[in-house]
């Protein structure tokens, strides 16, 4: 069985990561050879961004990177199709795998199915029901030509059967017009779990902010589009952090996209004087700096459910969340950019966790419950249903 995975954005290589993993740990239980070919299309290039993660996750280097870099939806979109439809056509895979959410996940479904390539989805069913997000649109092709839809909760499933999906597995070989809808857990979890265990070998980290932060800190992220294309959202989260910074310290790794928005604009820049701002930080970093801070706030949904594995109170700065699992039982607070709301939420966030010496989950921020996410075995399940099915059981 050969399989090609499209990866070209930084939480797609955290997500290839646990299912490559699987696959070689697969190949060496059954004696078979599933064959794994990965596709970069470069949608990140920024070496912090990229590159270093093939390095320190040991994902299998790609077999291509196709440099695509940045532009707008269709300058990145259309050369991608271009290149995968000639890649596929050359390599004649039995299945494409696609992550997520990205252009890339988008030029891959449809790369695949013009091709009539079973097309597999991991990270399925996910809504904001905000159309106008990029990530909306990218998610919805994607599941609606997908022949498995893999899905990380319950709430996924329910958001496909209201689609029209079949959430009955098929008795059949899943194909595009009879799909498979299967909850298999969130691939993010396993790699937390599997990560989580190397995160004192960062500690290097410790001197390198600690001169200008000392733990614990609210740690930031700011790069959705629906935040730093919109100068007044942007503006709004900034003023309302400044202030905070004045009673709290806030680190904050800079997205290169963000960083250059705010070079093109002094005002912005100025607000951002009193925080502890580094460069874009690895993952198995990310998941350091997470575990020593108080708090998160953030319009990332993968940091927003990486804060949960870790028992952190996460303040998401966008209108809706996708993952709204954390919400839903008082984990997480969704606040746009509503500067007063940032402010506020961030400090009760803050209180409660500051108030635990201990780790032990905040009660007042909502219940910590296990298995809402999987129990840790998601890449494993994805791989034997694969090859279940490409045996035809």
């Amino acid at each position: 069985m050969k399989i090609v995975t499209i990866v070209g954005a930084r939480p797609q290589f955290i997500k290839a990561a646990t299912v490559s993993r699987a696959i070689q740990q697969w190949n060496q239980r059954h004696g078979q050879t599933v064959e794994e070919k990965i596709i970069h299309t470069g949608q990140h290039y920024d070496a912090n961004m990229s590159e270093v993660f093939f390095e320190e996750m040991q994902i299998p280097r790609p077999s291509r990177n196709l440099n695509i870099g940045s532009g707008t939806h269709a300058r990145q979109t259309a050369p991608m199709l271009i290149e995968l439809e000639e890649i596929f056509l050359e390599e004649k895979p039995d299945m494409v795998l696609i992550y997520g959410d990205t252009n890339s996940t988008l030029a891959g479904a449809l790369a695949a199915s013009k091709l009539h390539i079973p097309l597999i989805h991991v990270e399925a069913g996910l809504r904001s029901f905000l159309k106008r997000m990029p990530e909306e649109q990218n998610r919805i092709v994607a599941d609606h030509l997908a022949s498995v839809l893999f899905c990380p909760t319950q709430a996924a499933v329910d958001n496909l059967g209201r689609e029209g999906f079949s959430t009955q597995l098929p008795a059949t070989v899943p194909t595009s017009d009879f799909p498979a809808v299967v909850n298999v857990g969130d691939v993010m979890f396993d790699s937390v779990l599997f990560y989580a265990d190397h995160a004192h070998e960062q500690d290097y980290l410790r001197e390198k902010i600690g001169s200008a932060v000392e733990t614990p800190y609210l740690l930031v992220t700011i790069h959705r589009a629906e935040n730093t294309d919109h100068p007044d959202r942007l503006e709004s989260i900034l003023v309302a952090l400044n202030e905070l910074s004045k009673t709290t310290q806030i680190l904050w790794p800079v997205h290169p996209r963000t960083q250059k928005i705010l070079s093109q604009q002094p005002y912005l820049q100025s607000l951002t004087e009193s925080f502890c701002m580094i460069e874009p930080v690895t993952y198995r970093e990310m998941i350091w700096l997470l575990m020593h801070s108080a708090a998160v706030c953030s319009d990332s949904g993968g940091l927003q459910k990486e804060a949960y594995f870790l028992q952190k109170p996460s303040i998401i700065m966008k209108d809706r969340t996708e993952w709204v699992e954390t919400v839903e039982i008082g984990w997480s607070v969704t606040v746009g950019a509503d500067g007063l709301k940032i402010q506020e939420e961030c400090q009760h966030a803050l209180v409660f966790s500051l108030q635990s010496s201990s780790g032990a989950p905040f009660s007042s921020m909502g219940h910590y419950q296990a298995n809402l996410y999987g129990d840790g075995h998601s890449a494993e399940r994805i791989v034997e249903c694969l090859c279940r099915w490409f045996n035809g059981n």
